[in-house]
């Protein structure tokens, strides 16, 4: 059948390809707030179904999803559904004009027909008892189901007399007649859900009607109910095995499901119902807490037939209670170490060393590093203490060897089977064998490996844990009234209640006796009952008296509810319940009867009871049972008054029954006990009484018994004889051996013993005439499991929309076996069909038979053996493991590969590789698959030591059953995440129309992550469960809303944006905590704490690590990944905050921008902005850098000029408090606080175009400053803090020349001694020749002393003339050398031009015209020995200042000094030295005489002047009419006194430039110049692009010789005429912020031009103008001048300048 999709458009997506669409109205109601709610119908529809091709047609019997829904939320989810009076258009509404309405006297005269038509079936049906129905009574059952077709006759045939002829006909053994009542059945429920409940409800529960109906009748009126519900609540539970339930139960669970839907209905129709009968107030809710009781009741009742049903009373005996741990489901959980290991390998325990140190104990990671490196030696054991690709933390090996290369450690890893290499300081030493102890405890683990990996990634989420208010995503819920916690809630109370209304008559009334008087005698009706106060002491009371007053089923479920575990104590509660129900409890019927066959292998063979009495033995009461029962019917003539009160203390406690049908799964050995059993449940059988036992429970024992090949035939025999009576009996049993497949079990049988079992073929006949029972039997299973499911989920909706408790008893038992996971571990054979293997077949089993000694070893070529799986169905593995043993040697394997597939033909996904070491003995090679593999296969790839053929002993099998999670898990996704969508939806449609409401958003948001954290803490009870549930709240929830409270409207501004704007607007009036804006804050912080809950900042997982190319991998394409995104919430979060941020800084510079203090207010600003973002999103990464992009944001919308200027304020800024810091004390304290804020605010700059800017005229403002005032460690503190923002990094470069010529300083220091000595050990030698000469002449003769005395003078002469040629290569260089004055320390900076401003350099100075001798002397000294240093070898035993060829030495006036003057020191410029050592031989000088001389500009040296001319300053200006310029004249002290001591400050101070002056104009032509390139290269390249690299290249070279820009132009831009790759990569960076350039989305390194854009270009001639190329750059060096000893004084009077510094 197909229907028509209604509403398409109106999808809300609940998974991978799987939507939901509403349909229809169903019901509606009036809520608990007192509005209209409407029951919607949502199909679930995934892609293909829902008709996106064109067609329009969806099946009617889609899966669907029932939701109560507001007015609001239809409104705002689907529309339409809504009609001109904002009424919802029900059904009948839209088919109102199609199918007409009768008439009132038509159908009145259709009544009369169906009333006569009934009495005439009735009469008929009475007159035919016993006989073949005639053909007038099916005709008229025919007309009466046409009839009942109609829906508006369907109140006629609610009438009783209807029923008693259904009941009739149902009961009729004539198929026909049951079949026709089938058909009216099915045309009465086809109307709605209300009326097929209430028939099928009404037939079910007519009096004594299971002894009307026979098993076909009950049959017939099951296929109804299944036929009913199928279409109501279609659930698969695939894979998972359902429980046998017979007939007789499975009824009585459809009539408590029935009963349940009913209460549902009138729940749901009660308040519309009641609310038209003008009844009270007061009256309507009497009335709807009586149903609301009787259908909590109800409830309880069909959760306890189904958990007994499902058995799952049973399972929870083994497993106990499961806690879940308290914390929020929200925010995701870090993994443990052991997670998702077996408990024996979750918490290892680990080895430590006795001698070595660990890690812990030293101070940083480097010396412990140079510690395990000196101490380590070959053989000694280590342990990994971080990941690091391959390696896990934890993992363990043996030292190898070591070497330089990097990793330098290489270790024999255990995990891998092979060497690795790793780093020192990764590692742990054990040390040898000896050295080593065996007890670590697992804390000490937990540490060591949290100082490694672990440890690491925690520093990474940045948001520390709190314990208040935001340590939950939702505000705690208020301390409990201390009234109200002396009593039980309503949904303990009503659980206890439960129990009370299961009491017989006395017992009942006992219990309300106990009541009233503990309650002043107050008369306890029903209505009272549901609303009472129960105190605890009272409650405890009650609890005490009721174990003695229940059965045995009622008594398990008390046990196991909540409030019986909460307020009776363990130990009280196991002296009052009942030892043989504890006892069954601890020890189900199965392993009870394991445990008495241990000992009844050997039973003594005398006495026929003694098989019996052994297996009873140790069971107290229930083995007394046994054996009484087996005595009465052992007797002759079996008297009924002995056998039937045992089979009515059977009935009430049925373990002894249970553990006896148990038995049969026993060993063949024990042959009498079989016997015996069998025959006393032979017998067993004929009685009425024994069928209500649970026979079903136990059928899997037969079931054993008949399919063990070791069976006796003589036993098989009594049990086919017991089975065959049994299901003749009840053929309710037939339909579950069946279920368990008896046939082929009984045909295996017959062949075994060639057919020789008597009553074999016929048991197998009627077991085979019941397969399509046995089908509708679990349909119906499935149909009632599926129902409950969904009413449990409905319930939970409820829960959702009033914030009222579930006070369903057994809820969250039936919550509890739903969402446990994987708990019951299945082993070996149990898990897999059939075991195959690639040779030698016949050996396969000795794979599974458990015994080391035993192997299956291969026949075939290297790495063909293969071991293949076949796995049950529905088997996920837990744990697969490999039995070797080392000394197979050769056969041992060494490498294992595992497939999966879903057959032998399509395995082709590797599941996991191993590395099996050679001392290995079980190799784990699967470990906690999540998804069902048909096929398995084990492949062995490569032997130990080359070997061909393997040997591999054992193979075990770890595996969970099919459990009922992931299908409830799935239905409660669904369901969460549908409401929570449609609720989200809602309440953006509120926001959008009032953006005021955003501040009720957390409120509302509070209240309902409140609700699912109270809900998963109380009913969830694991982990897994809760976690699933807080996920898909969030994603359903707070995902939606923050996309569309952070989606802009038709403005351009979302309403989060606008929230936090006015925020920060406010932010200063709400420091008075009593004020508008402090309430107002608080909500908006209440809200962002609460949003960014769940989103840390994410570590990516281990296996997911971006892994270096090293020694250790040649390539590894396949580990390279990405870390993990952030959430879409936190996205949209910082993209709205970062819109936030740019609106208030963009204002801000709009205002301020020119303002003199503009830099400290812009920190401020940003400060605030730090503080705010701290407030609203904590310390998060994520937020801070939203932060600075928003401040990137509004600087990049500046015009290039204020740009300009607002970076030369920051670099002004700097200047001056890096200046200001020099003056020490407080002052100098306060100017390190501001500049560190500075720092941290032009942090912004970084990867900006204005990053160049702040980088020029930083670099000027350094430049003055190192030259005025030197080099200090603020310098490299400062660079260190923001080198970032320099793209050319000519800052860092300027330090690092600043240490070169220090360096070069040092070794011209050493050559200058170097000289001193050579000219002094001349100077010895000559004087020695001398002393020797005199010597020797004593009494020559005279003519050989006139000879030799003219040789001597010759070779004086010819000496002579070689020194004066020397002396005048040299004489500039030797002139201060004999030099009788205090010589004055001279310091050259030799300054590289590619680092250092030009401007700064532009005046040259001429030493041999400017300087003294004793300085001239030195500087040309400078010069021969930094000439000579270069031709030595650049680089080796010389310092390099820069690569490229040889670079002449250009002297500038640059520089410092300090010159003594009088008592004075003069703090100078080298001009200013150069000036006042000029006064030392002059009285007076000219201004225009030193601008002659100098060569300096007017400016350069006016400014000079001006200082040493001041009112501190030691000279005088006199400006006479006939001299230009004025006369420079000592100052004479008589005329105007001046402090005669101390330092003078004379210096010029910091020239600062101006933006908007020609300097700015100059930088924004070449960003101009720089982007007319860019655009002509892209655009002559097309839409192919070029790489970034190779524009780069091109425009650079463009600029040095191309046609454009033109040569003439880039020569006006002065100081902004050079060009580097950061000026280019900068206007690369404009260009593609403003949309001209674009990158490719598959290759971003690749550019292009993007759109038509109009660009400046200059109109001038062309850049060529002949030459090749540019000038090489020159090498500039400036001087700092000091001087040591006693300053040089004239002879005169007039005070002289000497030069100190």
């Amino acid at each position: 059948m197909v229907g028509e999709l209604r509403y398409r458009e109106f999808r809300v997506p609940l998974g991978p390809g799987l939507h939901a669409y509403p349909d229809e109205l169903i019901r509606q109601r009036v809520g608990h707030t007192g509005h209209l709610e409407y029951q919607i119908r949502w199909l679930l529809l995934r892609r293909g179904e829902d008709g996106e091709g064109g067609s329009s047609q969806v099946d009617c019997k889609a899966e669907h999803i029932l939701l109560w829904m507001s007015n609001d939320e239809i409104y705002a989810n689907c529309h339409k559904m809504l009609g001109e009076d904002g009424h919802i258009i029900g059904p009948s509404q839209e088919s109102a004009g199609e199918n007409g309405v009768l008439d009132k006297s038509v159908l009145r005269e259709m009544e009369t027909d169906v009333k006569s038509l009934i009495q005439r079936a009735l009469r008929q049906l009475e007159e035919c008892v016993g006989t073949i129905p005639p053909a007038p009574l099916l005709h008229t059952v025919h007309v009466l189901s046409a009839y009942a077709s109609i829906e508006p006759l369907t109140g006629v045939f609610r009438d009783p007399r209807v029923l008693d002829l259904l009941m009739h006909m149902l009961s009729s053994p004539d198929y026909q007649v049951r079949w026709s009542a089938g058909r009216m059945i099915q045309a009465l429920a086809s109307h709605d859900a209300g009326t097929r409940t209430q028939i099928l409800l009404s037939l079910s529960q007519q009096e004594a009607i299971e002894k009307h109906l026979d098993f076909d009748s009950r049959c017939a009126l099951l296929a109804l109910f299944a036929q009913a519900t199928l279409s109501e609540h279609p659930m698969s539970f695939e894979g998972i095995q359902l429980p046998q339930v017979p007939g007789r139960l499975l009824f009585s669970l459809v009539k408590h499901y029935l009963h349940v839907t009913s209460l549902l209905d009138q729940l749901n129709d009660s308040t519309a119902e009641l609310g038209g009968q003008n009844r009270s107030p007061e009256e309507l809710s009497r009335e709807r807490g009586r149903l609301e009781l009787e259908f909590s009741m109800a409830m309880g009742t069909l959760i306890s037939e189904l958990v007994h049903a499902m058995r799952w009373d049973w399972a929870s005996s083994r497993e106990g209670p499961l806690a879940r741990s308290s914390c929020s489901i929200f925010q995701p959980q870090l993994a443990d170490a052991g997670l998702g290991l077996p408990p024996a390998q979750a918490r290892p325990a680990l080895r430590r060393s006795r001698r070595f140190r660990p890690r812990s104990e030293f101070a940083s990671g480097n010396t412990y590093a140079l510690y395990v490196r000196d101490t380590l030696q070959p053989g000694m054991r280590v342990r990994m203490l971080d990941d690091y690709e391959e390696i896990s933390a934890g993992d363990e090996g043996e030292f190898q060897q070591s070497n330089s290369g990097m990793p330098p450690v290489q270790v024999l890893w255990e995990s891998i089977g092979r060497t690795y290499w790793v780093h020192w300081h990764m590692l742990e030493i054990l040390g040898f064998e000896e050295d080593m102890e065996d007890i670590v405890e697992a804390d000490e683990y937990q540490r060591a490996v949290g100082s490694g990996a672990q440890g690491i990634a925690l520093l990474s989420w940045r948001w520390k844990p709190m314990t208040e208010l935001y340590a939950a995503p939702y505000v705690p819920p208020e301390d409990e009234d201390a009234e109200e916690s002396e009593h039980l809630t309503q949904p303990e109370w009503w659980e206890l209640l439960f129990f009370i209304k299961k009491l017989d008559g006395p017992d009942h009334q006992e219990v309300l006796q106990i009541l009233q008087e503990n309650l002043d005698g107050e008369i306890l009706d029903d209505e009272i009952l549901a609303e009472l106060a129960v105190p605890i002491e009272l409650a405890q009371d009650l609890l005490l008296a009721l174990p003695q007053r229940l059965d045995d089923s009622a008594l398990r479920d008390l046990l196991n509810c909540r409030v019986y575990r909460k307020y009776v104590p363990k130990a009280v509660a196991g002296q009052l319940a009942d030892p043989a129900l504890l006892e069954a409890q601890a020890q189900p019927p199965r392993e009870a009867a394991d445990a008495a066959q241990a000992e009844a292998k050997d039973p003594p063979t005398q006495c026929p009871g003694s098989p019996l009495k052994h297996l009873v033995e140790g069971s107290g009461p229930a083995g007394k049972i046994v054996l009484d029962l087996a005595q009465a019917l052992s007797a002759e003539g079996t008297q009924e008054s002995e056998v039937k009160p045992l089979l009515l203390r059977l009935q009430r406690q049925p373990r002894p029954f249970l553990m006896l049908m148990q038995s049969l799964d026993t060993p063949a050995a024990n042959r009498a006990l079989h016997l015996a059993v069998l025959r006393v449940l032979m017998r067993l059988v004929d009685f009425p009484e024994a069928l209500l036992l649970p026979w079903h429970e136990a059928m899997d024992a037969c079931m054993a018994c008949l399919r063990s090949p070791d069976t006796d035939r003589e036993v098989l025999q009594e049990l086919i004889f017991f089975l065959h009576h049994l299901a003749s009996v009840s053929r309710d049993y037939a339909v579950v051996l069946n279920q368990l497949g008896a046939r082929d079990a009984i045909s295996k049988a017959l062949e075994k013993h060639l057919g020789k079992l008597d009553l074999a073929q016929e048991l197998r006949d009627m077991v085979f005439k019941c397969e399509k029972h046995a089908h509708l039997y679990r349909k119906l299973t499935t149909n009632i499991l599926g129902g409950c499911i969904q009413m449990v989920l409905g319930q939970i909706e409820d829960h959702r929309r009033t914030h009222r408790p579930i006070s369903i008893p057994f809820f969250d038992v039936f919550l509890k076996y739903l969402c446990q996971g994987s708990s019951v571990e299945v082993k070996e054979d149990k898990c897999w069909e059939k075991v195959e293997v690639s040779s030698n077949p016949q050996q396969a089993s000795k794979l599974t038979d458990r015994n080391p000694k035993t192997y299956w070893e291969s026949n075939s070529s290297t790495g063909s053996h293969a071991i293949t799986l076949h796995m049950r169905q529905g088997v996920l593995i837990r744990q697969l493991t490999l039995m070797v043993a080392s000394k197979d040697s050769s056969y041992m394997p060494a490498r294992v590969v595992v497939f999966g597939g879903d057959s032998t033909s399509s395995l082709n996904t590797e599941l996991n590789s191993v590395n099996v070491m050679p001392s290995a003995s079980r190799v784990i090679i699967l470990e906690n698959l999540n998804r069902f593999w048909p096929v398995i296969q084990i492949r062995i790839k490569r032997c130990q030591q080359g070997g061909i053929d393997t040997r591999i002993r054992g193979l075990e099998v770890l595996g969970p059953k099919p459990t009922f999670w992931p299908v409830f898990r799935e239905q409660l996704c669904r369901h969460t995440r549908l409401f929570y969508m449609i609720r989200s939806q809602a309440w953006s449609q509120d926001i959008a129309e009032d953006r005021r409401s955003l501040l009720h958003l957390s409120s509302r948001l509070n209240g309902a992550l409140r609700q699912e954290q109270n809900f998963a803490d109380y009913f969830l009870p694991d982990d897994e469960a809760a976690q699933a549930l807080g996920k898909t709240c969030w994603e359903a929830l707070v995902s939606p809303l923050v996309q569309n409270i952070t989606s802009p409207d038709e403005d351009g501004v979302s309403p989060l944006g606008w929230l936090l704007d006015q925020y920060l607007e406010c932010r200063e009036a709400a420091h008075n905590p009593q004020s508008r804006a402090a309430a107002f804050s608080s909500r908006v912080r209440r809200l962002t704490h609460l949003l960014v809950h769940v989103e840390p900042c994410q570590v990516p997982p281990a296996g997911m690590a971006t892994q270096p190319k090293d020694r250790n991998r040649s390539h590894s394409w396949s580990s390279l990944a990405t870390g993990g995104l952030p959430s879409s919430i936190v996205k949209n979060l910082t993209r709205c905050w970062k819109a936030a941020v740019e609106e208030q800084v963009n204002s801000f510079l709009t205002s301020h921008w020119r303002d003199d203090d503009f830099v400290p207010r812009y920190c401020e600003h940003f400060n605030k902005l730090q503080k705010s973002s701290s407030e609203l999103f904590g310390p998060r990464a994520a937020f801070l850098l939203a932060l600075q992009n928003g401040c990137a944001g509004a600087l990049l919308k500046l015009p290039f000029l204020r740009a300009a200027h607002v970076s030369e304020q920051f670099a002004r800024h700097i200047d001056q408090r890096i200046q200001g810091s020099r003056i020490g004390g407080a002052r100098g304290m306060e100017m390190l606080a501001q500049l560190q804020r500075c720092l941290e605010t032009a942090l912004v700059f970084s990867g900006l175009e204005i990053a160049t800017t702040f980088e020029h005229y930083y670099q000027h403002y350094m430049a003055d400053r190192l030259l005025s005032l030197g080099s200090s460690w603020l310098e490299g503190a400062v660079l260190e803090q923001i080198g970032s923002c320099f793209p050319s990094r000519l800052p860092q470069q300027m330090l690092r020349s600043l240490s070169t010529s220090e360096e070069l300083q040092r070794q011209f220091h050493v050559y200058q001694l170097q000289r001193l000595d050579q000219e002094l050990l001349k100077l010895e030698d000559t004087e020695k020749k001398i002393q020797v000469g005199h010597e020797a002449s004593g009494k020559e003769q005279e003519r050989e002393g006139e000879e030799a005395a003219w040789e001597a003078g010759a070779a004086g002469a010819a000496g002579g003339t070689g020194a004066v040629e020397e002396e005048e290569e040299e004489e500039e260089e030797n002139e201060d050398l004999y030099y009788e004055g205090a010589m004055p320390e001279v310091s050259v900076l030799v300054l590289s031009a590619r680092c250092w401003p030009t401007a700064s350099i532009c005046h040259t100075l001429n030493p041999r015209t400017c300087l003294p001798s004793y300085l001239r002397g030195t500087l040309n000294r400078y010069s021969n020995f930094y000439n000579k240093s270069k031709e030595r070898g650049r680089g080796q035993s010389y310092p390099a200042l820069e690569p490229g060829p040889q670079r002449r030495l250009q002297w500038t006036w640059l520089g410092r000094a300090e010159l003594q003057f009088g008592d004075q020191t003069l703090h100078v410029s080298t001009v200013q030295m150069w000036l006042l050592l000029y006064l030392n031989d002059l009285e007076a000088v000219s201004v225009e005489s030193l601008l002659e001389l100098s060569g300096l500009s007017p400016d350069t040296l006016q400014q000079a002047i001006g200082f040493l001319t001041s009112s501190r300053g030691p000279l005088d200006l006199h400006e006479p009419k006939d001299v230009p310029g004025g006369v420079l004249k000592i100052r004479d002290d008589s005329e105007e006194p001046r402090p005669r001591r101390g330092n003078v400050w004379l210096i010029p101070p910091q020239t600062y430039l101006k933006a908007e002056g020609e300097e700015g104009r100059n930088l924004e032509k070449r960003r101009n110049l720089l982007s007319c390139l860019i655009v002509r290269i892209l655009k002559a390249y097309g839409d192919g692009g070029l790489h970034i690299d190779q524009l780069v290249c091109l425009v650079l070279e463009a600029w040095q010789k191309g046609p454009c820009p033109p040569r003439g132009l880039v020569s006006s831009l002065g100081r902004g005429s050079t060009c580097n790759s950061a000026d280019v990569l900068s206007s690369i960076l404009h260009l593609v912020g403003k949309g001209t350039v674009r990158r490719h989305e598959d290759r971003p390194q690749m550019l292009s031009y993007a759109v038509p854009v109009t660009v400046m270009e200059p109109h001038t001639e062309s850049l060529n103008p002949g030459s090749s190329g540019p000038n090489p750059p020159l090498t500039f060096h400036t001087l700092q001048i000091r001087s040591r000893g006693v300053p040089y004084a004239s002879c005169t009077a007039t005070q002289s300048f000497s030069t100190f510094r």
